[in-house]
């Protein structure tokens, strides 16, 4: 069955958190054709809460059957305001929607016309780790994936994550933060490229550097654009025009400072071991996407740090694999 169209959600905005999908998010925001929500995580929240058996076939791109256990489920989710979709709306739009993706894209396309605008998008960094289950509940849309240098990413977690926040909720935090920001960016950024590699085309998937938005905003945005089919608008780049404060203490994001080149520097604001083991754990991945090695030498101590981590996040790995195992098979036992 084809159902490739221009629909709603048109776009989801993806990448590893602290890599500049707010920034990029506002851009397309303001486009006048466009409206992107911010966060809201429950088209896949939702579906892994109230309906897990249904996983697989939307990664095949099956039609989900819309069930009164989805929709409470979908608008039960802490974030679901983040539409602006009433809920009473909602449920009616769910009467006559037959499937759970049709549903989805009544209510982004509600959100749109909220907006005074034609097409709905999602900004949700997680989602990164979700593209073929996206893909196949949606297969019109576009994926764009954010990528920063995972160093610069690093210095802007240790100040974010905690305990119920990104890589802050692993173990390994807190004998090794910088190892755990290493691990995690490395597992956003590798995942997302390989999903786009083996599930997505050329014509749905395109990345974006950050490096290369906040030093060349209008021409990264154009191409952008190329890829949406969307006319290119000045005000992408003048998002932040009559939002800029300059507030002491305030993130670059709640300043609502314009696109801006050198926030973060991992050369100078990274200590040369962390640079190193930084180096050890996500080198690889650096290196595929273009990005210099540290200069500073790697010692023995540094090299044995890294190898623990790695023993860590294989057992860490090991386990989760197992815990998914287990409720998927509970899942299907419950369904026979």
């Amino acid at each position: 069955m084809n159902r490739l169209r221009i629909s709603n959600p048109m776009l989801f905005v993806v990448g590893c958190p602290r890599s500049g999908t707010t920034l990029l998010q506002r851009m397309l925001d303001h486009h006048p054709k466009l409206a992107v929500a911010n966060d809201t995580h429950f088209a896949v929240r939702a579906l892994y809460k109230s309906a897990p058996r249904y996983i697989g076939h939307a990664i095949r791109g099956n039609e989900i059957p819309l069930d009164d256990a989805l929709v409470d489920g979908l608008l039960d989710y802490h974030r679901f305001h983040r539409l602006g979709v009433d809920a009473d709306e909602a449920r009616a739009m769910a009467v006559d929607s037959p499937t759970y993706s049709g549903w989805i894209e009544r209510l982004y396309t509600s959100f749109a016309v909220n907006r005074g605008k034609t097409y709905g998008a999602e900004k949700t960094p997680d989602y990164v780790r979700h593209m073929p289950l996206l893909k196949g509940l949606f297969p019109w849309a576009k994926f764009l994936h954010i990528i920063r240098d995972g160093r610069d990413v690093a210095l802007s977690t240790l100040e974010w994550a905690g305990p119920k926040k990104g890589p802050g909720r692993w173990e390994l935090w807190e004998r090794e933060p910088v190892a755990a920001c290493a691990l995690w960016w490395r597992w956003q950024v590798e995942t997302g490229r390989l999903d786009a590699r083996r599930r997505l085309g050329s014509e749905s998937y395109a990345e974006v550097r950050y490096e290369e938005l906040v030093s060349e905003p209008e021409e990264q945005l154009r191409r952008i654009s190329d890829f949406l089919a969307l006319p290119y608008s000045e005000w992408m780049v003048r998002f932040h025009h009559g939002k800029t404060t300059s507030v002491p203490g305030k993130s670059a994001k709640s300043n609502w400072l314009p696109a801006t080149p050198g926030l973060r520097d991992w050369t100078a604001q990274m200590r040369p071991d962390d640079q190193a083991l930084f180096q050890c754990i996500a080198g690889p991945t650096l290196a595929t996407l273009g990005l210099p090695a540290t200069a500073h030498p790697v010692s023995p101590v540094v090299r044995r740090r890294a190898k623990s981590c790695l023993e860590w996040w294989s057992r860490f790995t090991a386990r989760r694999t197992r815990k998914t195992r287990r409720r998927l098979e509970g899942i299907i036992e419950r369904s026979a």
